[in-house]
Formats: C-alpha cells, structure tokens, sequence
C-alpha cells in the first residue's frame, strides 16, 4: 500500500502524525534536502504523494522540479505554521493552465 509523507518543521509536520501519515521533521534546509531524496528516490516508491512545508520548499526548488513531471511521487507544498508563503498556490496555478492550457484561477 502506498503511503502519504510530511517533511516540514516539526510544529508544522506533528499533527498530521495524528492523521496516520508519516512525518519527517526537519531542523533546516539540509535536512529537508537530504530527507526529501531519500523519500521520493530510495524509499521504492512506497510513498505516493509527499507534503513539503513551503519554508523549506523555497530551499528545494530544484529537488522539486526533479519530480514535476512525473506520476509518483506528487510533491504537494503546504503552508507552515507561519502562514502560507504563496508557493503552494503558484505552484497548483501553474499545473492547472499547464492541463487546461488557459489560467482559469
């Protein structure tokens, strides 16, 4: 079965444990980085879609891209505890013209 990941700060990523999803908390932008590789490369594909705090996900952008165009795993930015940063919005907009062809948001 596949499974569902958080990797974020770990104020932001505790309470999705809670839901039953796999948490990854992460101090700083190098642990994130190395973590997020071990998630989507070595982990033999048990992870399905993996949360990305989006103050971490500023730091990763060229690991996210790795994995823009390809089915599994979907690397979703969700906004920290901080608020929300934009990204994950940019993001949704830019793959939602990409299929529709057109900006409807």
């Amino acid at each position: 079965m596949l499974k569902i990941a958080v990797l974020g700060g770990r104020e932001t990523v505790m309470g999705f444990k809670a839901l039953g999803l796999d948490v990854f908390p992460a101090s700083g932008p190098e642990e994130a980085r190395e973590t997020l590789r071990r998630l989507a490369r070595d982990s033999g594909g048990q992870y399905a879609i993996i949360y990305v705090e989006e103050n971490l996900a500023q730091y990763l952008e060229h690991e996210i891209a790795r994995y823009k165009d390809v089915p599994s795993p979907a690397i979703i930015l969700i906004p920290g505890r901080e608020g929300p940063l934009g990204l994950g919005q940019s993001a949704l907009k830019a793959a939602v013209e990409k299929a529709v062809g057109t900006d409807i948001l």
